[in-house]
């Protein structure tokens, strides 16, 4: 298999690339069958994400140098990291396409693999409609945000904004908001994954609205539509006794 070998700049993730540049004979990424990423969650969305911008996706395998590495696999002896990779579970993650449209008409596409989020930019209250699939569903949703999550995004800023946990074989998506004033008790929804979601700032002058695609964001959006990407589908490689989705099925009994 020709694989590539990528880390991030910290200091743990570059001494493990070290200890691994003897133990396989490594290829460039443009030519490589699969990836190696050392590094933390974030590193691995940027790579990813460089998949998705580039046009080129095959699959990673991720050993975690960082900090939660909920995308990633323990880092274990260097000896039997192409064994573990040859015999690692593909796990299939679909990601979302956000496109915003700016209070002066320029529209921006990104993907998210976690979560497309809206988050007011000021003091003041977001105020939003919503709309799934072309049908008014929230007429004015006043708030300090919402989001759309993945169910591989579901345990990350929708968990901690109270959103659901979605198994990942589940194809739904939570829209869940941040901190909402009007209504006060709604806790958001759960949709199928071929659902359309569209958002409408309202007062766009007076209350200002950012979106995010997972890290990359827009500012002063007057529109934002979000659709699962099929054509985009990607490829995590796990240990198989501790891939994605049983890490993810066991978060709903964390306490």
């Amino acid at each position: 298999m020709r694989l590539a070998l990528v880390a991030s700049d910290g200091p743990r993730a570059q001494e493990a690339r070290h200890a691994l540049a003897d133990a396989h004979d490594w290829v460039a990424p443009e030519e490589a069958e699969a990836l190696v990423v050392l590094g933390g969650d974030g590193y691995m969305l940027h790579v990813l994400h460089g998949m998705l911008d580039n046009d080129r996706v095959i699959p990673a395998f991720g050993v975690n140098h960082g900090t939660v590495g909920f995308l990633m696999n323990k880092p274990r002896s260097s000896r039997h990291l192409i064994e573990r990779i040859e015999k690692a579970k593909p796990i299939s993650i679909t990601p979302l396409k956000m496109t915003a449209v700016t209070n002066a008409g320029t529209e921006h596409s990104f993907h998210a693999i976690n979560e497309v989020s809206l988050l007011r930019e000021t003091r003041q209250t977001a105020k939003l409609e919503v709309r799934v699939n072309d049908k008014l569903r929230m007429p004015e949703l006043s708030c300090d945000g919402v989001l759309v999550a993945t169910p591989a995004g579901s345990t990350a800023y929708n968990l901690s904004a109270h959103g659901p946990i979605l198994p990942l074989d589940s194809k739904l998506l939570a829209l869940t908001p941040i901190s909402p004033f009007r209504p006060r008790r709604w806790r958001g929804a759960i949709l199928p994954e071929k659902s359309r979601v569209t958002f409408t700032v309202l007062q766009p002058d007076k209350r200002p609205v950012a979106a995010v695609a997972d890290q990359k964001e827009v500012r002063d959006i007057s529109e934002v539509r979000v659709a699962v990407a099929h054509d985009r589908k990607l490829t995590l490689l796990f240990d198989r006794a501790s891939s994605l989705d049983e890490r993810i099925f066991a978060e709903q009994f964390q306490v």
